[in-house]
């Protein structure tokens, strides 16, 4: 049931994030308030058209109104987010371990991690998606990733102190080293992307990239950020070689490289240390 609760949870988040991707992505500079509409035929939609994946099924692809086919970009950011939010669940969080030994220990703190995670994860698919779309990386998500970051880190520090017997005094610079190392990681990574910007006189990178690799750098930290900056190089280099060679693309065709930084972030924060292991053993 809980699992039940969790995918459900995540295909009503998907359907919100659906609406963020098309909004925030549009020219037309509209906000992410008001009822939702049919973008073919601009009849506003009632309830039982929002059901979130089922109204997709239920109408077969099609507007209720007009009978234009639905983009599949709908229920499978409604689908995919379900499914991360239930992956995630299940394998950055030992849930077993939570019940049968933390079950009365439970705080709000370990609440703040599970809104944490799923946060980050809503706002990595609005990223992966908008450029895939739009070759858009939305401002207003960094920026409020950014702001997530610090909140929770801010938590954190209100938990170490909750449990540290010498209070805010015995913190010393072990419970800041997290903080400062992402600080470093991510003006590190955004650093290396302004200086291919320059040198490529913008041709080789956008401003988008270099904001998402900040943003990259405080999530992951030091040495995550290098793994999932190799992930995304090599697995965008292999996606525009096979474009070019199936002849979908040129030399000079824009890749939407966000979303390789996107999907290699969520691949890091599941897989980290798996992943890395892999990286030193092909060094050494």
């Amino acid at each position: 049931m809980l699992y039940s609760f969790i995918f459900l949870f995540g295909l009503c988040v998907g359907s919100f994030l659906n609406v963020l991707i098309v909004r925030l992505g549009s020219d037309s500079g509209e906000g992410i308030g008001g009822r939702s509409y049919c973008p073919k035929c601009t009849h506003q939609l009632g309830p039982k058209d929002l059901i979130p994946l089922l109204s997709f099924i239920l109408l077969r692809g099609r507007c209720r109104y007009c009978g234009q086919k639905i983009s599949w970009q709908y229920p499978i950011v409604e689908l995919v987010t379900g499914t991360l939010f239930v992956l995630i669940f299940t394998s950055i969080f030992n849930f077993k371990f939570l019940i049968l030994n933390q079950f009365f220990n439970f705080s709000i703190f370990n609440l703040i991690d599970f809104i944490y995670l799923f946060f980050i994860v809503s706002c990595l698919i609005v990223i992966f998606v908008s450029d895939l779309k739009y070759f858009i990386i939305p401002d207003k998500i960094i920026i409020a990733v950014i702001i997530g970051f610090f909140v929770f880190k801010l938590f954190g520090i209100l938990d170490f102190v909750h449990w540290n017997l010498f209070g805010i005094w015995g913190l010393g610079f072990g419970i800041w080293r997290p903080l400062l190392f992402a600080l470093l990681s991510g003006i590190g990574a955004s650093a290396f992307f302004f200086a291919v910007i320059l040198a490529t006189r913008g041709r080789g990178m956008g401003l988008g990239d270099a904001k998402l690799a900040f943003l990259m750098g405080l999530v992951l930290g030091w040495p995550q950020i290098l793994a999932a900056l190799l992930l995304a190089f090599v697995s965008g280099a292999l996606v525009g070689l096979g474009l070019i060679l199936a002849g979908r693309a040129k030399m000079k065709s824009e890749i939407p490289f966000g979303t390789f930084l996107a999907a290699s972030t969520f691949l890091i924060m599941l897989l980290g240390e798996k992943i890395l292991i892999r990286y030193i053993n092909l060094i050494i």
